[in-house]
């Protein structure tokens, strides 16, 4: 376009116009930004849960044939089974159980280079699922991902080895997964020198147990440093982590 427009084939206001057109694409029931991972550098994430198998089977082929690859998170075990059946002999295809994630790539395109690493680190194994999520996604956008699990404030002498590990490894954020009163998140934050992501989970007793107390409690917390998503969000703590990092290797990579 940007040629074309240089050679005097297309007008400004005509190659706005098409820029504008190609940035969206309609599937009945959906209407698809497709120019995200370009804008954003983030790649296309579906989310599966409540969608029709049908929706959810058009959206993830278009993305798929849009930009070669696309996640799809909170799948259950009839929609993985269906994604790959379809995708089968197409693409790669990369079904996480744990965290309800498929991966979906053409076989020729290249996996994303590598531009930094994060530590995500969980309370229990409760906490494990949501854990994986943000794994998956922050594998794909070409992260180096440490992960220590269930070294939750409960016996808190097991962080330590984790904590240090991050030091030493020189990750450039952490994600910290909890439920129950969701202290974890406050209590790594003040011991590192990085951006602190906590994802409150919906795991707990009685009042408070769905997530709401992990989530107020690390809304409260007084560590500085410490930035919170909603209950469960796995996917977006791994995106601002991985857009963190992304921007620290950039940096270091510039000074050079």
């Amino acid at each position: 376009m940007l040629k074309e427009v240089r050679e005097g084939k297309v007008s400004i206001d005509e190659a706005a116009k098409q820029l504008r057109l190609s940035s969206l694409s309609d599937v009945e029931t959906a209407c698809l930004d497709i120019s995200r991972e370009l804008r954003k550098d983030v790649p296309e994430i579906v989310f599966a849960e409540n969608k029709r198998m049908e929706d959810l089977l058009k959206i993830s082929q278009l993305f798929f044939d849009q930009a070669g690859r696309v996640i799809i998170t909170r799948v259950n075990d009839q929609q993985a089974a269906e994604v790959k059946l379809v995708f089968k002999g197409k693409a790669d295809v990369n079904h996480n159980e744990k965290g309800r994630t498929i991966v979906i790539r053409k076989t020729s395109e290249a996996r994303s280079h590598l531009i930094g690493k994060v530590a995500i680190i969980t309370a229990g194994t409760a906490d494990v699922c949501v854990a994986e999520e943000a794994k998956a996604i922050l594998e794909e956008m070409g992260c180096g991902v440490l992960t220590f699990f269930d070294v939750g404030i409960a016996g808190i002498h097991r962080l330590f080895p984790a904590i240090r590990r991050t030091i030493v490894s020189d990750v450039d954020a952490i994600i910290v997964v909890a439920g129950m009163e969701g202290a974890l998140p406050s209590v790594v934050c003040g011991l590192v020198a990085v951006p602190v992501i906590g994802v409150p989970t919906s795991s707990g007793y009685g009042e408070g147990g769905k997530g709401e107390g992990a989530l107020v409690s690390m809304l409260q917390s007084c560590s500085p440093g410490l930035v919170v998503v909603n209950i469960d969000n796995g996917v977006g703590a791994a995106v601002a982590a991985a857009l963190i990092s992304k921007r620290v290797r950039n940096r270091e990579s510039s000074k050079r």
